[in-house]
């Protein structure tokens, strides 16, 4: 059975699980993984005085380097596939937006109230997914996407006080952007992982520069060097995450990649009480429990949606 244009393949493969989509589940897993591991490592820069700004700066731009390295040692053009422009332009635009959005935000409100408002975008994938894609809007899906939302506001514990109304915005920019983001991403197949990150990372690296420069929070290269080992776990985990990310969108449909990326500040809370001593109370372990119960469920309807395709399959043959 094929999947429709510019959605992931769904037929069976031998475990249960369609192949293209568990694969996909699989690496939006691993991408939700090293995203929270490198906000760990992005805390610890922080800490040792460089701003959010700069990290995420030098990342991108040491992602891009590193892309554009391997595409001239690899002879290829970073070259967008016929067809895919305007997905491309799309997905740029999201992780710029994403960018902006997100380091913005956290001026004007606290970090974990921006983390939440940005966790909507799962649910707002959800929503539209009928619309963007096509079908029906399952009840199910959404309910797992209260479930993984409230897991997170749980395991974050955000303090709704008196929020300024351009933080509020600029992190709802970021959810909307990271919903175009996935949305585009299952748009690009035929568009290798080695040009996506090379445009993506190009787009996203004018963003900070101009958000950098409106807080005036843009700090030297020489910083880096007041916390090289943690710079370096940083842009390696980030480099892990956005890889791993591109990929699993073109394995599996922006549903199933937005569900398992509610993981990533699960992962962020677990590693932080390890690697930094942070204390976890009742209510974060309940929350983290949430988001793994919505993901695996996803994981279980995903399984027995592949074998009623598989069913219907072998009675039409």
């Amino acid at each position: 059975m094929s999947s429709a244009p510019g959605q992931p393949d769904t037929s069976p493969g031998t475990t249960g699980l369609p192949s293209a989509s568990g694969l996909g589940l699989a690496f939006a897993s691993a991408g939700a993984t090293a995203y929270g591991i490198s906000i760990v490592f992005a805390r610890m820069a922080a800490d040792s005085g460089l701003s959010g700004v700069s990290v995420a700066l030098y990342r991108v731009i040491a992602m891009f380097v590193v892309a554009a390295l391997v595409a001239a040692l690899w002879r290829r053009l970073p070259r967008i596939a016929p067809g895919e422009g305007r997905a491309m332009i799309a997905l740029a635009l999201g992780g710029a937006g994403v960018g902006i959005g997100y380091m913005s935000a956290v001026t004007f409100i606290p970090v974990s109230v921006a983390v939440v408002i940005f966790f909507t975008f799962p649910i707002v994938i959800v929503l539209l997914s009928p619309l963007v894609d096509g079908g029906s809007l399952r009840p199910a899906l959404l309910v797992l996407a209260g479930m993984a939302f409230t897991g997170v506001a749980l395991v974050i514990g955000p303090g709704f006080g008196t929020l300024d109304w351009r933080g509020v915005a600029l992190a709802g920019l970021a959810s909307a952007s990271a919903t175009l983001q996935f949305f585009s991403g299952t748009r690009s197949p035929k568009t290798p992982t080695l040009a996506k990150i090379f445009w993506v990372n190009l787009a996203v690296i004018p963003a900070c520069i101009i958000v950098g420069a409106v807080l005036g929070a843009l700090d030297p290269p020489a910083v880096l060097t007041v916390a090289p080992a943690a710079v370096a776990l940083l842009i390696a985990t980030y480099m892990a995450g956005l890889f791993f990310q591109l990929v699993a969108l073109v394995r599996a449909s922006a549903v199933v990649v937005g569900l398992a990326f509610c993981a990533e500040p699960v992962v962020a809370t677990a590693a932080s009480a390890i690697l930094l001593g942070e204390r976890l109370v009742p209510l974060q372990f309940l929350g983290g429990a949430l988001v793994v119960g919505a993901v695996a469920t996803n994981v279980l309807m995903e399984n027995r949606r592949s074998r009623a395709l598989a069913t219907r399959r072998a009675l039409t043959e």
